[in-house]
């Protein structure tokens, strides 16, 4: 029953979606090409915000627990398990002071109106899943960006998006890059629930009703020795999953 009811409200739904998209593409131009970084990083904030409340009309709805106190002139890694698309949004909206910056696959960074823009201009990085060393020099850079910045990195370390909510081991190298290019920065594990029920059927219909859940922990100091940092890290991801 549900997937029947899905069919009619995944339709208004991709409308909606798309026409989001559509208007803030040029939104975004203006505000970077004319007003600068600062309202180009509002506009993209704003545009998550309105993505987010598309989902609603499939009944989404949304819990984003952050009680830690983050610092907003220092770098930070965001460091999370990855369940689909939709684990983006909430992200940037709600971690907006920091400025969060993906790391994503090349092919994102063309074809898609405001998300391949912002991609390509908002100092994220795109990485050629095939070619290793040009993902870990561009997520290199990033790293150098956020240092100098006092911005944020996003990195599913995973690697690809878990199809049924269970998580896949961490992949190491490119968040050991992030942390020798960031030294000063603090690591923010965030561990995400529910955002593959929205995928439940494939990419269409769209899942209903899905409650997605994402939980910001205690802020981590980059020290010690690394490979232990990573399974530290790791660990508190995954300990709050639930499938």
């Amino acid at each position: 029953m549900q997937k029947l009811l899905s069919y009619p409200l995944t339709m208004l739904f991709f409308v909606f979606f798309g026409l989001t998209l559509l208007v803030f593409h040029p939104v975004q131009w203006v505000c970077f090409n004319v007003f600068g970084y600062n309202a180009h990083k509002s506009s993209v904030s704003i545009l998550n915000r309105c993505l987010m409340l598309c989902t609603n009309l499939l009944g989404t709805r949304y819990t984003f627990v952050n009680n830690q106190h983050i610092p907003s002139d220092k770098p930070v890694i965001i460091v999370s398990n990855h369940q689909s698309m939709y684990d983006i949004p909430p992200i940037i909206w709600y971690m907006r002071k920091h400025h969060p910056k993906f790391v994503s696959k090349k092919e994102l960074g063309k074809g898609i109106p405001s998300v391949s823009y912002n991609l390509r201009h908002g100092g994220s990085a795109l990485i050629d899943r095939k070619d290793g060393k040009q993902a870990i020099i561009e997520i290199g850079k990033l790293g150098s960006y956020i240092e100098k910045h006092d911005r944020c990195a996003v990195i599913f370390p995973e690697g690809t998006r878990s199809r049924n909510g269970e998580p896949k081991s961490f992949k190491p190298m490119g968040l050991k890059m992030l942390l020798k290019k960031s030294p000063s920065a603090l690591i923010v594990p965030i561990t995400i629930n529910n955002s593959w029920k929205l995928l439940r059927f494939g990419k269409f219909p769209m899942g209903l009703g899905a409650h997605l859940k994402f939980k910001v922990h205690p802020p981590i100091e980059i020290k010690g020795d690394t490979n232990e940092l990573l399974t530290q890290v790791e660990q508190q991801v995954i300990k709050d999953i639930s499938f």
